[in-house]
């Protein structure tokens, strides 16, 4: 029997259960990739889940590129969180929201490929340079909480498998665990957010004995364990679903993916003719991962609810759901897949866009018990 037969790697969730403590961690919410536009878009998901009291049940947040630039500050902050008796933060758009807005008023992609270029490192380490300044200075994973668990996802180029970065170690079932590791949380992001081709890859290096060769962990050898080349989680599963798939009964993701819309003259040189087969792929790889994730819902394998910038809100039939036309939503998921600065005006229609879909979505589904929002969290700028 071969490597590659030991186990299906058609198997979406391939690798999920392979590791010695995955143990059942009953409630999980994924952050979707998107850039800039995720990283805002899922504060509006998190400031609804606070308000119902739902943040605190959460056993495992897992995350992949523009998701874990939010789920890093969130996972950095969370012991600072003042949950009341009811379970809700009182401080969490100071200590969460306000945080990861800082981010979002300045531009990183452009001068991280200048700095890239023309100076030492790469772009990615210019990129993680920018989110250690802006967000998380100087920690690392053994900084994070030990409950809940956080979960940063990356794509390792070399074994095709996904990379886990969190507290109790960062794994790729291909290769091993690697046991509490001091990586840096703005490398672990860097790595999740290194969208492919410019920001792509981020090198990672190791010592080859800090690996146990668990899960399969045929490739637990040089230059596999050393000298680790990852790219953005999205390339692999822009839901983020794999790390809780098999180990959560209820799963919330909120999802900021953009769209790839019909085109009459597409390109046909190789630049753009490649571009565009690219985003059909990853189009494809994201909706069959939703797919996936709805089928289960609807057999009553999984509990939770899906919330998308792209859903037209019309559609779920909450009492007292916020109205939100289905054009301006797809406006606001057009904001294009970059780490540039945004402004105010745009970053808090993004949040209560967020907000009204994850209502929608938690009323109609999951939590019909819950009372309809008072407003938007920035009622001024509107949707």
């Amino acid at each position: 029997m071969t490597d590659e037969t030991k186990r299906p790697l058609t198997d979406p969730t391939a690798g999920a259960d392979s590791f010695e403590d995955a143990a059942p961690l009953d409630t999980a919410l994924c952050l979707s990739g998107g850039g800039y536009r995720a990283m805002i878009f899922h504060l509006g998901a998190l400031i609804r889940l606070n308000e119902a009291a739902l943040l605190p049940k959460i056993d495992l947040f897992s995350s992949v590129s523009g998701g874990s630039i939010t789920n890093g500050v969130l996972a950095l902050n969370w012991n600072r969180l003042a949950f009341d008796s009811t379970g809700v933060a009182a401080n969490l758009i100071p200590l969460v929201v306000d945080k990861v807005r800082t981010l979002a008023d300045v531009t990183v992609d452009e001068e991280s490929i200048v700095e890239g270029i023309l100076w030492f490192g790469t772009i990615s380490d210019h990129v993680a340079k920018d989110y250690d300044k802006h967000l998380y200075d100087g920690a690392t994973l053994q900084d994070l909480p030990d409950s809940p668990r956080f979960v940063f996802n990356a794509t390792n180029v070399q074994t095709r498998s996904l990379f886990r970065f969190s507290k109790p170690y960062a794994a790729d079932y291909r290769i091993g665990l690697w046991r509490n590791p001091s990586i840096p949380l703005s490398k672990a992001v860097a790595a999740s957010s290194a969208f492919p081709p410019v920001l792509s890859p981020c090198t990672l290096e190791a010592d080859d004995n800090v690996w146990e060769p668990q899960g399969r962990g045929e490739l637990c050898r040089k230059p596999y364990n050393t000298t680790l080349m990852l790219t953005d989680g999205g390339v692999y599963d822009n839901l983020g679903l794999e790390s809780p798939w098999k180990r959560s009964k209820t799963i919330y993701v909120s999802d900021a993916g953009g769209g790839t819309p019909a085109d009459p003259d597409p390109d046909t040189n190789w630049v753009g003719h490649s571009k565009r087969v690219l985003d059909l792929i990853d189009m494809q790889v994201r909706s069959l991962r939703k797919r996936m994730l709805i089928s289960a819902y609807q057999s009553k394998q999984k509990n939770g609810a899906y919330f998308g910038i792209r859903q037209d809100i019309s559609e779920y039939k909450a009492p007292g759901r916020l109205d939100v036309p289905f054009a301006r939503s797809l406006q606001l998921a057009e904001t294009p897949t970059r780490l540039k600065k945004m402004n105010d005006h745009l970053q808090e229609q993004l949040i209560n866009w967020g907000y009204a879909i994850a209502d929608a979505a938690l009323r109609s589904y999951p939590h019909p018990e819950l009372q309809p929002p008072k407003g938007l969290p920035y009622p001024a700028s509107g949707i």
